[in-house]
Order: structure tokens, then sequence, then C-alpha cells
């Protein structure tokens, strides 16, 4: 990124900010920065095709992200997304989309200094006028080497199976009530042949309905905590947020996180597409407390 002298004559880059949020307006003035990239997150290329953020590359859930049993693609994979994508280790990425904490999450997850979100929806982006197109985005490729993974925001199987009695770990489970409830497997109401519906036993109920505002913004830190007010937000705990396939759990990750500040946060990227489809998962079917 290009960079402005500070008093004193130190530089920094103009892509600096107190906030891994970006407004609208900071994203459409630097678009042409060269060390810059903007990635779509979505679950197919339906809206990515209609149009997209001008110079945005999609990131499919489904063919990026999961592999055909819904597990999260492997390290080697994600390298490669990273090299098509011309991301660098230095490179400003800015995500927005379906699921754009999904991406953040994942580019944390191995390591990506520089990540960051889209403050509002995609709808805002274009009805304010800012640039956007309906070409496909050709990057000319990277060169990236992954970090290990930073287990400190990632459960697996194993981890989900420990917290169901483990006293110092709460399982966030954020879909809706229907899908808590055991009432559907998939949130459009789809059947899935080999998959039991319900939630994990002991899991918290916390779906995500208020985080955002509007515009697609997310809401002041007092309104988050409000919404998160059956966690808790000020100990050391453990908390292990869940949804259907990451995206939700990985909106609430970033919010508890990056906005509110709270240690201990994890992602069950696995999350109910692979635990309801496990036979000997234990699966519990019942109404939430709230």
């Amino acid at each position: 990124m290009s960079t402005t002298t500070e008093p004193g004559g130190s530089t920094q880059s103009v892509a600096t900010s107190e906030s891994v949020l970006v407004t609208p307006e900071w994203l459409a003035a630097h678009l042409s920065d060269p060390d810059l990239r903007v990635v779509e997150v979505d679950v197919n290329s339906a809206a990515y095709d209609d149009w997209h953020v001008d110079g945005a590359v999609l990131w499919n859930v489904y063919q990026d992200l999961k592999d055909a049993d819904y597990h999260p693609v492997a390290a080697l994979a994600v390298e490669r997304l990273f090299v098509r994508s011309a991301i660098r280790p230095d490179s400003t990425v800015v995500f927005y989309g379906y699921a754009p904490a999904m991406g953040l999450w994942l580019a944390k997850l191995y390591g990506h200094a520089d990540a960051r979100i889209l403050d509002c929806s995609r709808d805002t982006w274009r009805a304010d006028g800012h640039p956007w197109n309906d070409s496909t985005t050709e990057m000319a490729g990277g060169d990236y080497h992954l970090s290990h993974e930073d287990d400190r925001i990632r459960a697996g199987r194993t981890e989900v199976e420990a917290a169901i009695s483990d006293p110092d770990t709460t399982l966030v489970d954020v879909r809706t009530l229907a899908e808590y409830q055991g009432e559907r497997f998939w949130p459009s109401g789809g059947l899935e042949p080999n998959g039991r519906a319900g939630h994990v036993p002991s899991a918290v109920h916390q779906p995500l309905d208020g985080v955002f505002d509007e515009r697609g913004a997310f809401r002041p830190a007092a309104d988050l905590r409000r919404l998160f007010s059956s966690l808790d937000l000020d100990g050391d705990t453990q908390l292990v947020t869940y949804c259907t396939i990451g995206g939700r759990a990985a909106t609430a990750w970033f919010a508890l996180t990056h906005l509110l500040g709270r240690d201990g946060v994890r992602v069950y990227d696995g999350s109910w597409a692979e635990w309801g489809r496990l036979a000997d998962a234990p699966v519990e079917t019942s109404h939430a407390d709230r």
C-alpha cells in the first residue's frame, strides 16, 4: 500500500486503522492500491456473476472452502486459493458478501496479518454508487506459503465432544431456533438424507438476529454486548461457536473476538454439516431456554 508520513518522519500504511472493519468510502478510495485484494465470499456464484465490487475475486464456500463431505479443505488447497487470488503475505485483504467473516477467519487461521471486513452489505455498496462490474476478475497469481494453523481459534470434532461435559467450555449454537430444536437440518429447510437435525448436547442457543443494522454494518459494541448477553463476555472460559457450514459461526467469532475483545473463542468449522451427519455423534432435539 502507499504510505503517509507521520509527525517525526515515520511512515505508516494508508490502510492502517483502529478497526478490522473498513467503511465503503475507505474501500472505494483504495480499490486501485496495488497491495489491496478484495474477496467476495458466498455459497455459489450467482450474486458475484450478477455484479461484484470492482476487482473482487470470488471464494465459493462449497467449491473452495469445503470438500464434497462439507469438511474444511486441507491447508494445501487454502494455499492454492490464496495464490490464485494473488494474495501475498503483505496484502491487505478485504472480505465482503454472504460470509465475509468466514474468509477473515480462514485468513487469520493461517496467520495472514492484514485481513478486514467491509462494514456494509453488497446492496449498500452499490446503492451508494461505489464501483462495481459484472466481469470475472482474473488475477495474475502470487506466491504464498501458509503458516501453521492457529489452533486457538479452531475447534474440531474432538474438541466439541470434550466440550459437552466441560464446565470451562461453552458450545454456542448460532443457528435459528428451528435448526436448534431439530425442525430442519439446513437453514433453507432442505432435507439431508444422511443427517439428523438438532443441536450438540449442552449447547447454548445464541442466534445472530440483530448483529447488523439496516445498511448491513455491524452494530455498536454496546448493542452487541446486549445481543450476546447469554454468554460470559468478560470471563476466561472457552467459547466454541458453530452453525451449519461455518459462516454464521465465524460471524459470531468475529464479533466476540474483534468487536467485543473476548479471548478464547474458537470456531467449529465442520459445524452441523459435519456433526449432524456423523452416525455416532450425540444429538439433542429440544426447545431453547430463550
